[in-house]
């Protein structure tokens, strides 16, 4: 299986990127989009000049519980630059969202809780909600981990977006919104209160 077939099985499709727009990223943005790929592993990552976007981690099943995990965000968190990633609000009835939640949460990544991301799927129409996790060196403010997802949106999951998939994704100023009021819970927080009740 090679690396783009492990994350398609692994990820669910609303949540994909084209193999084709993969490939562009990884050949045309070579300086920003990279791939670690190893037998029982598969990262996908944008770096900037001021914060990584972390876009897929895929751990093997056989290898999950031997540390890979936090091997591969140890090696990004050495860049010493802000992480950023996109995680799916938590499923109970779907355990592999609850466990990787919990895997963040002991990386020590916190809850954007004030930014708001809505998507549309191309491949599927659906309107999808997501979360952002961030981890800072510094202690970077929601304000600015929000304008950093804008550049990557803009840079990495809208480029080329009408060549892949004949047709664009909404833009950056529809999906993204940054509202202290947003008043949702804190997704780690609950993470927590769930395993306590």
């Amino acid at each position: 299986m090679n690396w783009y077939e492990k994350l398609n099985k692994y990820f669910p499709v609303e949540e994909m990127k084209s193999k084709e727009h993969m490939e562009a990223l990884l050949k045309e943005k070579s300086d920003v989009y990279y791939k670690d790929e190893g037998d029982k592993h598969v990262l996908m990552y944008a770096e900037f000049d001021s914060f990584i976007f972390i876009d897929y981690v895929y751990v093997s099943t056989a290898a999950r519980g031997q540390g890979l995990g936090h091997k591969l965000i140890e090696k990004m968190k050495a860049k010493n630059k802000p992480i950023i990633l996109e995680v799916e609000p938590v499923d109970y009835d779907e355990t592999d969202s609850e466990k990787r939640l919990r895997f963040y949460q002991r990386e020590g990544f916190k809850h954007a809780q004030s930014i708001g991301y809505t998507r549309r799927s191309l491949a599927t129409n659906e309107v999808n909600q997501m979360e952002i996790l961030y981890w800072s060196p510094e202690g970077a403010t929601e304000e600015e981990i929000y304008e950093q997802m804008k550049r990557m949106y803009t840079e990495v999951h809208t480029y080329r977006d009408e060549d892949f998939y004949g047709k664009s994704y909404q833009h950056v100023d529809e999906v993204l919104q940054m509202d202290e009021n947003r008043g949702i819970e804190d997704i780690l927080d609950e993470l927590d209160k769930s395993k306590n009740s």
